[in-house]
């Protein structure tokens, strides 16, 4: 299944909704307009051209263990080696460190376009994004000095080790320690599992950030610490040295990502220093996560993208039937399926979700930026706080869309995709993970209730809201979009009063928050989606009253708009609905009777 970037719509994100060349200036990263498309476009052709072609070997081959070495799949090497020379593992990476530090509103768009191409392939890199995050804010100079270069470069990989087979989300069972060693250093031991990445052939070392507990350390999540813990101690001179002691002891065998090495890794008394303080390796390691969680809600949009190309390819080349309305390709034995109205319904669908998404991330990304390179305290307090609000919505909303338009993607194909030599089964295989990994959806509602409603009051959420409101009132006297802004508004206002009665009833009932939490955060993503829709909308209605040349671009922007206001949003209904009927209905059975 082949993959081209939607680089016109990728675009009019950035240049046309969030004007990433004012943001790019006030950063003072020195990109301008005419850089970052140039930047966009030779990401688009290495996406198209290195990495696409090597995700259906990547599924069908897959990765081997032997003798404790990884393989991946037959051409990542090779490509991976590509992705470092041609400085795209850097992009992101801070300047004192050899990186390019591109901000996340540009480097969004190429991490997306290689999520389409091969997920199993940026699982890699990903991972490594994070771990320098973490290692650069909370690491020594020393350890900073020795590994961030080669790992900035993409020359080193980074890892990150949370999970213990019994303590997946609740960390507080962690059970690897590390002990402290006259030197300095600690000797690390446990085992992790599901570690992307924990053994390769692609890099020339992998460093791993491990959670371990530290000898006499509190219980629970307080006695946590974050260690640094490399495959290669690095030497003197640099290059990787003494092999530690830690090994791959199996592969997990996954129903998709194939091309993912997820590794079982054993600690054996394995060399590593502490990074930030003892007992304080949580908070650290949030720094990795939240990176990664919204990179994961990108992983849902880029097989989401993947999945609507390939069903809208196929919608116009298959022949079947005639149109309801009569015939459509009088040349042909039979009207090419987009004609029906129910495949219309699909790729609307597909379409739309596709692009809401993007504009989320495209949000959150600006916000991530804005965190650390705004010019006061209080600008960058106050992205911080949005975006912490609107990572676990990103996260967890994005990847269960990019489920559903995978799914979608099949039913276009109808028995085609079910079959494998088409890719879409692929897809809805690969996006599966992407509800799971990073904490799982369910988590990240729980995140959203807990941390963020219930933190403030309901104050960031409310003040969100009245951003989209805003945007409302100014639309509202333009004839064309006043009716899509007015149903925006109306959906707003009930945002605003069913907030006020989740955050009433969770101080009732503390059993409230974790039966509100999935709708509510589901209501919160269509109705935001619902807000940026609007915003299309009306840069798309500018550009016609300017008298574009892109007439027909612009006019599907309006259409798209209306689409999604009139069989999308209607879906946030029914998560109301479902939420105020509380937590009651759902506790009151006695776990025996679940039994059969």
């Amino acid at each position: 299944m082949s993959y081209q970037a939607p680089l016109r719509e990728m675009r009019f994100v950035l240049h046309e909704l969030f004007d990433a060349a004012a943001h790019c200036e006030r950063l003072g990263n020195g990109l301008d307009r005419e850089l970052i498309d140039g930047v966009l476009e030779e990401a688009a052709a290495f996406a198209a051209g290195e990495i696409a072609p090597l995700n259906r070997n990547s599924d069908e081959q897959g990765c081997q263990l032997v003798d404790g070495a990884v393989t991946t799949p037959k051409g990542f090497a090779e490509a991976y080696r590509q992705y470092v020379d041609n400085g795209w593992a850097s992009m992101t990476g801070p300047l004192e460190y050899g990186g390019q530090g591109f901000p996340q509103l540009v480097s969004f768009a190429f991490h997306e376009m290689l999520m389409s191409a091969s997920l199993s392939f940026r699982v890699y890199s990903g991972l490594t994004e994070g771990a320098v995050l973490a290692l650069h804010k909370h690491g020594s100079e020393t350890l900073r000095q020795a590994y961030l270069e080669k790992m900035v470069s993409g020359r080193w990989s980074g890892t990150m080790c949370l999970t213990e087979p019994q303590a997946g989300t609740d960390l507080a069972l962690l059970r690897t320690r590390a002990e402290p060693q006259a030197d300095g250093s600690y000797k690390v031991t446990g085992s992790k599992i599901f570690i992307s990445g924990g053994e390769q052939d692609l890099s020339e070392n992998i460093i791993h950030l491990v959670l371990a507990r530290l000898p006499d350390a509190p219980a629970g999540v307080k006695g946590i610490s974050l260690l640094l813990v490399p495959k290669f101690i690095a030497a003197a001179d640099g290059t990787p040295g003494a092999r530690n002691a830690l090994s791959c002891g199996a592969l997990e065998h996954k129903m998709g990502i194939k091309g993912a090495s997820t590794c079982v890794m054993n600690f054996d008394g394995a060399t590593g220093w502490l990074i930030g303080e003892a007992n304080q390796g949580l908070a650290c390691m949030f720094t990795m996560m939240n990176d990664a969680r919204f990179q994961v809600g990108l992983q849902g949009v880029g097989i989401a993208e993947a999945a609507f190309q390939g069903a809208l390819r196929y919608a116009r080349e298959r022949l079947q039937s005639r149109g309801l309305s009569g015939v459509q390709a009088a040349d042909k034995p039979a009207d090419p399926i987009i004609v029906h109205p129910d495949v219309r319904r699909m790729l609307l669908t597909q379409k739309t979700l596709v692009e809401g998404c993007r504009m989320l991330a495209a949000y959150t990304a600006r916000q991530l930026d804005l965190e650390h390179g705004a010019a006061s305290p209080e600008a960058r307090k106050a992205a911080g706080r949005r975006a912490a609000l609107l990572i676990p919505i990103v996260k967890a909303f994005c990847t269960d869309m990019g489920q559903e338009v995978a799914s979608l993607g099949v039913q276009v194909y109808g028995g085609h995709g079910y079959i494998r030599e088409w890719g879409m089964e692929q897809l809805m295989r690969d996006s599966r993970i992407t509800q799971l990994y990073e904490g799982t959806n369910g988590i990240q509602a729980l995140d959203y209730i807990r941390r963020k409603l219930l933190f403030d009051g309901g104050a960031e959420l409310s003040a969100l809201q009245a951003e989209f409101s805003a945007l409302c009132e100014t639309q509202l006297p333009r004839p064309v979009l006043a009716q899509m802004a007015s149903l925006v508004q109306a959906r707003l206002g009930e945002w605003r009063e069913l907030s006020t009665e989740v955050i009433a009833a969770c101080q009732r009932d503390a059993q409230e928050i974790g039966a509100t939490s999935v709708d509510f955060l589901q209501y919160s993503a269509y109705v935001l989606l619902a807000g940026f829709w609007l915003q299309a909308a009306a840069r798309a209605q500018d550009a016609l009253d300017a008298g574009t040349q892109e007439v027909a671009f612009y006019q599907a922007k309006l259409d798209c708009a209306a689409f999604y206001l009139r069989r999308v949003l209607p879906r946030a209904s029914g998560h109301r609905e479902a939420l105020l009927g509380g937590a009651q209905c759902l506790m009151a059975m006695p776990e025996e009777s679940f039994a059969f």
